[in-house]
């Protein structure tokens, strides 16, 4: 069956919706601007979302921002991580207390992770990312704890060469990629040393459900001289722990468990 190409009005009507999801309120222009869209286009299509009840137009200033009718929307949709997070929340927050460094709980989704828990650190210098925010995940410690158990094919699929680079430090090939992954399914963590963000590391182990399959990470991140450093490894050892007591959880409450060898 031929492959059925995309609306294009359809995605660029998502695309303003993310643009307005930035500022409290965004004109015309602005809107186009962040869209790559001609004003002109960005104007009919900001009319159909307003007829639709999903914008709305502010009459004194002209400007366009997210009306009521999505946040209804998004209050219907099932939760689909509640389990997850549910499983997650008491090692975040042993992970916080035991580092004092932000702790992170992260899906993958695609080629990116999703950030869908936290619990912030308490150190006066710490990392915060919003939940629901979305990064690649060959950036990260998360993701490449994730990645790590997935299989080859998939690995594959998801990254071809060469790999977008966000830093000096980030990995460029997929060469790279799997044999740092290698790296991570030997120590049981993975480490990010700034290859997302410039002065900030991190490091993480994957969260297995009771298939095997890793679904999530737990993560702690912080400036690099409070991660990468002689404790680093008894840090990697906390996170795994704090990982297979989260696996353990997704599985009823058993024994914490070892993520098993993907055969990559």
């Amino acid at each position: 069956m031929p492959s059925i190409p995309p609306v294009e009005s359809v995605r660029r009507s998502f695309a303003i919706l993310e643009a307005l999801g930035t500022a409290p309120a965004l004109g015309v222009k602005q809107v186009a601007e962040r869209t790559n869209l001609t004003p002109s286009t960005a104007h009919r299509l900001l009319i159909t979302l307003v007829d639709c009840g999903y914008v709305m137009q502010d009459a004194r200033t002209g400007r366009y921002q997210l009306a009521g009718k999505l946040v209804a929307l998004a209050g219907r949709v099932p939760d689909r991580f509640a389990d997850l997070r549910a499983a997650a929340r008491a090692s975040l927050e042993a992970l916080r207390e035991e580092t004092g460094e932000t702790a992170n709980l992260v899906t993958l989704d695609g080629r990116d992770v999703v950030y869908i828990d936290q619990a912030e650190g308490s150190r006066s210098v710490r990392m915060f990312t919003q939940p629901g925010q979305r990064v690649l995940s060959h950036t990260t410690g998360s993701g490449k704890a994730i990645l790590a158990y997935r299989d080859a094919r998939e690995l594959a699929s998801l990254f071809p060469d060469p790999l977008e680079r966000l830093t000096p430090k980030t990995l460029r090939t997929r060469a790279a990629l799997t044999a740092d992954l290698a790296g991570i399914r030997r120590r049981g963590y993975a480490i990010d040393h700034e290859e997302h963000e410039d002065g900030v590391s991190c490091v993480a182990a994957a969260v297995v459900s009771a298939s095997g399959r890793s679904v999530a990470a737990l993560s702690i991140s912080g400036p690099t001289p409070r991660i990468i450093n002689a404790n680093t490894a008894k840090l990697g050892k906390r996170v795994r722990r704090a990982a297979e007591a989260t696996s353990a959880q997704l599985d009823g409450g058993g024994a914490g468990k070892r993520i098993p060898s993907s055969g990559m």
